[in-house]
């Protein structure tokens, strides 16, 4: 069995915990895995399907499965190769329609609050209103970029004065910055739970919590991670959201509240060493399973 795993070049001369051991895991379980850059691969649109795909501007044999891993970083170009591969018939874990509909993060808000809690959230435009932003939501207000992951492009702002200082810093950077406001759930400051899905199975759950005093919870950006208690609430909401979204593999966050949870956002592309630190588990293994049934399914 092969496979391709999708990253950024820079991720590939420098290969992040969860690749190496994809790749550890892969080889264990008798599948060849290689990791590519989307832009090693041309695409030619043609009735010669199986002959449509260079590798290095080489004819290539096509894979078993491609495995995408660009999370909010995926490019219109290795949207495209997905999509052709997929029309091919090579298994896409996760599907092109999935990856593209969470990396704009206003996009998945707006379907996910159709059927889920989630926080009040607002498409900024420049100049941007700070008095209608305070009329619509008060202070603090979160303000996020609309494709980042692992906790950049996030701020807090604590005042009308703050968030006016903020936004007119974006203008004069980026005048054409996209970037959101949303409601700041107080009583999730500095904690969020991380709930791994891989298929229909929640295979982990955690709590991140701040080290310091700030109000992101990123274990990526030095948060703490513990084993969080799986409940019949908890799964079934990750589920379902992961579904609605179209995500195979997803990383679901959820935000605490006082009735319950809100969903902070979903990820296509999540991380998973600081998930087999609080948890014990090793979700490598949970990943190439499935990949390994779904592709012997079909």
């Amino acid at each position: 069995m092969t496979g391709w795993i999708l990253q950024k070049e820079a991720n590939i001369k420098t290969p992040s915990y969860e690749t190496l051991k994809l790749l550890a895991t892969g080889a264990e379980h008798g599948i060849d895995l290689k990791l590519l850059d989307a832009k090693q691969i041309e695409i030619i649109v043609t009735r010669e399907d199986r002959k449509s795909v260079l590798l290095d501007n080489q004819s290539t044999k096509l894979p078993d499965f491609i495995f995408p891993r660009m999370g909010a970083h995926t490019s219109y170009f290795a949207l495209a190769v997905m999509r052709h591969l997929e029309r091919l018939g090579v298994y896409c874990i996760n599907g092109s329609v999935g990856i593209e509909t969470v990396k704009d993060k206003l996009f998945q808000m707006q379907i996910l609050a159709e059927n889920f809690p989630v926080p009040k959230t607002m498409l900024a435009k420049f100049p941007v209103d700070a008095r209608l932003v305070e009329k619509q939501f008060k202070f603090p207000v979160i303000v996020k970029a609309l494709s980042g992951m692992q906790g950049s492009g996030v701020f807090l702002s604590h005042d009308a004065q703050s968030f006016e200082d903020l936004s007119n810093l974006i203008m004069i950077t980026n005048q054409n910055a996209e970037i959101i406001i949303q409601e700041f759930i107080s009583a999730s400051r500095g904690k969020d739970l991380r709930v791994f899905v891989i298929g229909d199975k929640v295979v982990g759950c955690m709590e991140r919590y701040a080290t310091d005093n700030s109000f992101k919870a990123n274990f990526s950006r030095g948060g703490g991670v513990r084993n969080f208690e799986l409940t019949p609430e908890i799964e079934e909401l990750s589920l379902a959201v992961a579904k609605e979204v179209g995500l195979e593999i997803a990383g679901v966050d959820l935000l605490f509240d006082k009735d319950g949870f809100k969903i902070c956002e979903v990820n296509s592309s999540p991380g998973f060493r600081g998930m087999e630190q609080a948890t014990g588990k090793n979700i490598a293994i949970e990943i190439i399973s499935h990949i390994k049934n779904k592709v012997e399914n079909r």
